[in-house]
């Protein structure tokens, strides 16, 4: 459960101001079935972070069991400096717009989620907890709780959030991570 909760809360306070946020946002504006485009969100979620899981898994066994733990406190520690850097939205790319709500949503999530802050942190908090299941679906929610408001609610009320704060917060959040890596 620690594995589940852990990912949950890492991911919705990483995912705040991310760029798939920003997506989620633009999405919204772009297409009226609210509902396609977080089924798009929660599919295309569910099969990245279920790849990075695995490779988090897999790469962790292959290497000595006090080295892995070096690395993902290391890994921690790095991407608790990343989130201090505010994203910004890529170019538009409206070709995807064509396919619709669900589809479009399902292929540009996914590639915005490529190397992305919460997909690092999947890999890693997979290779932690050796819970792939746990970690994946705890991730899931975690972008779920971050973008849906986005979704339904629009830009209301976003650029009131202390992003700052937030940022820092989380930064705070995987910095611990790191420390409790190293201590357990």
């Amino acid at each position: 459960m620690e594995a589940f909760l852990a990912s949950t809360v890492t991911v919705a306070i990483a995912e705040i101001g991310d760029k798939t946020q920003l997506l989620a946002l633009l999405l919204a504006a772009r297409f009226k079935n609210k509902t396609a485009i977080i089924v798009g969100i929660t599919l295309s979620t569910l099969v990245n972070h279920f790849a990075a899981a695995w490779i988090g898994q897999f790469t962790v066994g292959l290497i000595d069991p006090q080295w892995a733990t070096y690395i993902v406190a290391i890994s921690f520690f790095a991407i608790a400096l990343w989130v201090l850097v505010p994203d910004k939205m890529d170019d538009d790319d409206n070709r995807f717009y064509k396919l619709g709500a669900f589809m479009a949503t399902f292929i540009l999530f996914f590639i915005a989620e490529m190397g992305d802050k919460t997909q690092v942190a999947t890999v890693v908090l997979a290779a932690k907890y050796d819970a792939l299941m746990l970690v994946v679906l705890g991730t899931t929610l975690g972008m779920l709780i971050a973008n849906v408001p986005v979704v339904i609610l629009g830009h209301l009320g976003a650029e009131k959030l202390p992003m700052k704060l937030i940022h820092r917060s989380c930064a705070v959040m995987f910095a611990a991570l790191g420390v409790a890596t190293l201590w357990y």
